[in-house]
């Protein structure tokens, strides 16, 4: 029985604030992994403190941060521990989930870290594959805008990667950008006047359609992307629906949690535990 397993699965997100898009994204994705991992007991941390705040206010809910998730695994008896984020990149808030998750390194027999969605290069062509599949009917005279986060970490360059990559496996028409960092609206216009797009569709490159979808890019706002895009031209669309969404998506998640359960080099055993936490942390940021 799944209640008396000693091997928990602690899948780790962002988090919303925004009830719909959490069912048919964050939800779907653990229902997802608990349906393909059934011998494992699964459990949720999101890391935004300010979605947590949020949540807990205005709804009385909840939801464990990390360390919390940690701290519950432990009294529930857990000993092996697949941490799986639901992270786009591995970036500052990836960094940051693993420090917390190695702080309970010696109250485990193991702990072993998945990899956020944009790790590898088989997973960028998963990713682009996914996309193309949503979009199938997307004509040739179109564009599709996608969303990103983007952030200051040099995690940020995969953006501009998986831009080109779309365009390199036969998409010319699907643009990426992101609403902090490169690439920026200013590119995605440049772009946008030299493919001469008789339509745009915008879409959120993140797992949930949450407030940047919402407001920064479907937005009445003459910042919005929505706005600029309009002020351009263009007859402008919005697709309101997160990455979480896309079936394909949701299942390189589970490859990832299959990979970090089967593969030594994600394990994080009593062999490191004899490591400084500097050293441990090393470790795991290359996994």
């Amino acid at each position: 029985m799944r209640e008396h397993t000693d091997k928990a699965i602690l899948v780790v997100s962002f988090g919303t604030s925004h009830h719909d898009t959490r069912a048919l994204t964050i939800d779907a994705i653990e229902r997802d992994i608990q349906a393909a991992f059934g011998e494992y007991r699964i459990y949720r941390a999101w890391t935004s403190k300010m979605i947590l705040a949020k949540l807990l206010k205005r709804d009385g809910e909840k939801i464990p941060n990390v360390r919390e998730a940690m701290e519950q695994m432990r009294r529930d008896g857990i000993a092996h521990v697949i941490v799986q984020p639901t992270h786009v990149i591995n970036g500052i808030e990836n960094d940051l989930m693993k420090e917390d998750v190695l702080e309970f390194r010696e109250q485990f027999d193991s702990i072993s870290f998945g990899t956020p969605l944009l790790t590898s290069a088989e997973d960028s062509a998963a990713v682009i594959e996914a996309v193309a599949e949503e979009f199938h009917d997307l004509k040739r005279e179109e564009a599709l805008v996608l969303m990103g986060h983007g952030t200051t970490h040099f995690a940020n360059s995969i953006y501009a990667a998986l831009d080109y990559q779309f365009k390199d496996l036969g998409h010319p028409n699907i643009f990426l950008g992101t609403v902090e960092a490169y690439p920026s609206m200013v590119s995605l216009k440049r772009l946008l006047r030299e493919y001469g797009p008789s339509r745009v569709i915008l879409a959120p490159f993140m797992i949930v359609a949450g407030d940047h979808a919402r407001h920064d890019m479907a937005g009445d706002d003459e910042d919005s992307w929505y706005s600029q895009l309009r002020a351009e031209g263009y007859q402008v669309d919005c697709v309101l629906k997160g990455l979480g969404e896309y079936a394909g998506i949701r299942n390189l998640f589970i490859r990832h949690v299959m990979e970090a359960g089967g593969e030594t080099k994600d394990l994080i055993s009593h062999s490191f535990f004899s490591e400084s936490r500097d050293d441990a942390a090393g470790v795991s940021a290359q996994v």
